[in-house]
């Protein structure tokens, strides 16, 4: 690992990136279809009843949430999703008052899907995050915008629960002051809970 955490995690970032693309690339378009498709009941413990739960519109790549959404609109819990109203702008969570409804959504400045500037705005209870990388003790690489760390920075009583494939699985991460390790991390095989 390289004595300088930025630099290494900018060249494990394209390694990582590479590798997910890979392992997405070669499932089996029904075997995908079958995952993500509800949360591990062992995370019961982490999302309260009546919890407003954060999640990422996955784009690209990334380990898909719409089922998560759907999920948790129908147990009855408030689904908030990231907002920017500029790509200079602090994220914040508005509501997804339907999963279901693809017009509650619009692209946003960074090409991800994000609830209509109308929505409600939210803070959540519970937020899963998006990765490039993890570790089995909770070290996450994100994408590199910083907009999560920020995020939990301000609201550290919130537990982060990130969604992986199976492949985003490193033995070691740089880490830095402001990293914050995850509170649990789900993939299609695994639920990893490091604290």
């Amino acid at each position: 690992m390289s004595a300088d955490p930025a630099s290494a995690k900018a060249a494990l970032r394209k390694a990582l990136r590479a590798a997910r693309r890979d392992h997405v690339a070669s499932l089996d378009p029904r075997v995908k279809a079958l995952l993500f498709k509800r949360p591990p009941s062992a995370l019961g413990a982490l999302i309260p009843q009546g919890a407003t739960v954060g999640l990422y519109a996955a784009i690209g790549d990334e380990a898909p949430t719409h089922a998560y959404a759907a999920h948790f609109h129908e147990a009855g819990h408030k689904v908030a999703i990231p907002w920017f109203a500029a790509r200079e702008a602090p994220m914040e969570f508005r509501h997804l008052a339907s999963p279901h409804v693809d017009e509650l959504m619009e692209s946003g400045p960074w090409r991800a899907p994000q609830p209509l500037p109308d929505a409600d705005s939210l803070v959540p209870d519970v937020l899963f995050v998006p990765l490039v990388g993890f570790t089995a003790t909770g070290r996450r690489l994100g994408q590199g915008g910083g907009h999560y760390d920020r995020w939990l920075e301000k609201y550290p009583h919130v537990p982060a629960i990130g969604m992986a494939w199976d492949s985003q699985l490193a033995e070691d991460l740089p880490f830095e002051a402001h990293d914050r390790p995850l509170a649990a991390v789900v993939t299609p095989t695994r639920l990893y809970r490091p604290f």
